[in-house]
């Protein structure tokens, strides 16, 4: 084997060119529609960079494509342990798919702990490639190995793919100036070129990405190009993989347009600055580090050519106090966090309330209470977001179903936020953030007008015909106040938590004020103009399963499984959840069963049951990962039969 990797890598140039030309040589390739592959390792084993990078030349080959990295919360978790084990898991199709799938068909161990952790999640007659340099006696006893899994038979209903990868990687690397160390480092690399074999996927935008990445280090940026040639051609030479697969792109999967892969992260920053460039106004971002929310931030801080402006904080308080501060000032302001944040941020929230500006607050869930799992998904801050401040604080509500739909929901989110002059939350989770999917980049044309007047002058005239400006005195269809940037002669207000009076914003005690102060801004939140949730249902169901947010993906699959077995089932999603939207109610009553299936406990069940007297069936899941759609297809099954 190894003279066979090095004689391929001195030819990686041509060979890898030529097999792009021809079709794997005299090798049988197998045509495929789907195929689910899990790269897993230790979580210094760049699991994530290897599954990032097949995903991107999977996007530009044109699959539909979903994914979900799985990654411990510690920066270095302990080697070779289970608890320091880092997947990446990647669905594509040439059809059109909604979930990184429930099982993979490939799982590419880099260890022991990587297999153990991983197994049981495939199927029978899946196939495993392992790295067997790392399957030594204490690495196999410290995951619990007492005898090698890959000599004592309990992988025989696999087929089984031992692979030298670190020995093979070090041996093309040879040629480098390298440490043994370094070049191991390389054995990813080897492994994606191996993958990249398998399933025909292009080669360029790796190795382009590699230049780009290490060009400081132009070394090792060939020696991981020579590591990921020598892996694809290691594929092509070997005799134990004598089958390539092909999956054709799903062309009726899109509408026509302009693609890109984007994460849920992303396609939210994106949202915000094309929010800020529809409303004309500057974007700031008061923020603090939190996993899974910092890569907004990170993001964000790339885009001052678009008048963004991001403050890194030193504390979440002082970051939505930034970012409202930013608000009074005429800018379009929001604070990213997630549900540790959100508590502390509690009372700032509650003083846009009572100040009724306009403020995105972006809360990107993740398991808890407390610190709880920061890079494990959940969705159990919606009663936070809707009760979580003292006092009747309302806020409005909007959550996301794809990662791509995120770029959607921050245009919404900023849509209400400005038109009411209120705070709103938008609910995105791990899953999405970090998640991956198509996106078709839209035109300009398409995207909202969000432009706002801001006060210029007096709005209210006295009984004795004076002009006055009463920062209170509200749009009658919005009941939006004036937006009076600081600054502006004559617009001179007071500011402040303490109770305002109605239409001239001086503080006030007294009772009817409050009351009326009270019932107007539900009153606000209460009219809010949403569209009407749209119900999917050919067959006339007498079951309908409702969601929100993240659970889109897998209940959408899970629907059309029961279909194709002649079930019939209605399904309808929520992305506003403050206020609902208003024919919810008219939807809810016409189905006899009605199946909400949350990653938490059964919060939004709780608020449907609330408001509609619905007796609607919970269906939760609180382990830190997404619902699969077979396991989602059996629960709404068994709703469907009771």
């Amino acid at each position: 084997m190894t003279s066979q990797v090095s004689s391929a890598t001195e030819q990686a140039d041509e060979a890898v060119v030529e097999e792009q030309r021809t079709t794997a040589g005299a090798k049988d390739v197998r045509r495929l529609d789907r195929v689910i592959i899990r790269f897993a390792g230790d979580s210094g084993d760049g699991m994530q960079l290897t599954g990032d990078r097949f995903t991107s030349e999977t996007a530009s080959f044109g699959n539909d494509l979903s994914t979900l990295p799985n990654f411990p919360a510690e920066i270095r978790a302990p080697a070779g342990t289970l608890p320091g084990v880092s997947s990446f898991q990647l669905h594509f199709a040439d059809h059109d798919i909604l979930t990184p799938g429930d099982a993979p068909n490939v799982l590419v161990a880099m260890n022991p702990a990587a297999l153990k952790a991983n197994i049981a999640d495939l199927p029978r007659g899946a196939e495993i490639i392992v790295n067997t340099d790392e399957f030594t006696k204490r690495a196999m006893q410290k995951v619990g190995y007492d005898t090698s899994p890959l000599e004592d038979g309990s992988l025989d209903g696999y087929h089984l793919h031992p692979v030298p990868l670190t020995t093979l990687t070090v041996e093309a690397l040879k040629e480098f100036d390298l440490t043994r160390k370094e070049a191991e480092r390389s054995k990813n690399m080897f492994a994606l070129g191996l993958l990249s074999w398998m399933y025909h996927r292009p080669t360029e935008g790796t190795e382009k990405f590699l230049r780009t990445k290490f060009a400081r280090k132009p070394a090792i940026a060939e020696a991981n190009i020579a590591a990921y040639r020598a892996g694809w051609n290691f594929g092509e030479t070997t005799e134990d993989f004598a089958v390539s697969y092909e999956v054709a792109p799903a062309a009726k999967a899109f509408p026509p347009g302009v693609y890109r892969n984007i994460s849920g992260n992303l396609a939210l920053s994106y949202g915000l600055v094309a929010a800020s460039r529809q409303a004309d106004l500057p974007l700031y971002l008061g923020s603090y580090p939190i996993t899974p929310a910092s890569d907004i931030l990170h993001e964000l801080s790339r885009h001052k050519n678009f008048g963004v402006r991001t403050f890194q904080a030193e504390d979440e308080i002082a970051g939505i106090g930034a970012a409202l501060g930013a608000a009074f000032g005429g800018s379009l302001a929001v604070t990213t966090t997630s549900g540790p944040g959100v508590a502390l941020k509690s009372e700032t929230i509650g003083l846009a309330v009572s100040l009724e500006l306009p403020l995105l607050i972006i809360d990107i869930q993740r398991g808890g209470p407390s610190t709880g799992l920061p890079t494990k998904t959940e969705q159990a801050d919606l009663l936070q977001a809707m009760y979580g401040r003292n006092g009747e604080a309302p806020v409005p509500v909007v959550a996301p179903r794809t990662p791509a739909d995120c770029f959607d929901a921050a245009l919404e989110a900023a849509r209400i936020a400005l038109t009411y002059r209120t705070p709103v939350f938008l609910l995105s989770d791990g899953y999405l953030a970090n998640g991956s999917e198509p996106w078709r980049v839209p035109d300009v044309e398409e995207l909202p007008d969000l432009r706002v007047r801001f006060a210029q002058g007096p709005n209210h005239t006295l009984d004795d015909g004076t002009e006055v400006f009463w920062p209170y005195k509200r749009d009658p269809e919005t009941l939006a106040r004036p937006w009076a940037v600081p600054g502006t002669p004559g617009l001179e207000h007071r500011i402040g938590g303490i109770e305002k009076q109605d239409g001239t914003g001086n503080i006030s005690y007294d009772p009817a004020n409050h009351d009326l102060m009270v019932r107007t801004r539900q009153a606000k939140t209460d009219g809010i103009d949403v569209p009407d949730i749209e119900v999917d249902d050919p067959d006339g169901a007498k079951a309908l399963v409702l969601g929100w947010g993240s659970t889109y993906g897998p209940i959408t699959a899970a629907v059309r499984r029961i279909r194709k077995e002649g079930g019939r089932i209605a399904q309808a999603h929520l992305r506003h959840l403050n206020p609902f939207p208003h024919n919810l109610g008219d939807v809810l009553a016409r189905y006899e069963r009605v199946v909400v299936p949350e990653m938490n406990l059964g919060q939004l069940a709780t608020l449907v049951r609330a408001k509609y007297l619905v007796d609607a069936q919970s269906y939760n899941q609180v382990n830190g990962m997404p619902f699969k759609a077979e396991q989602l297809a059996t629960a709404l099954k068994e709703a469907i039969d009771d």
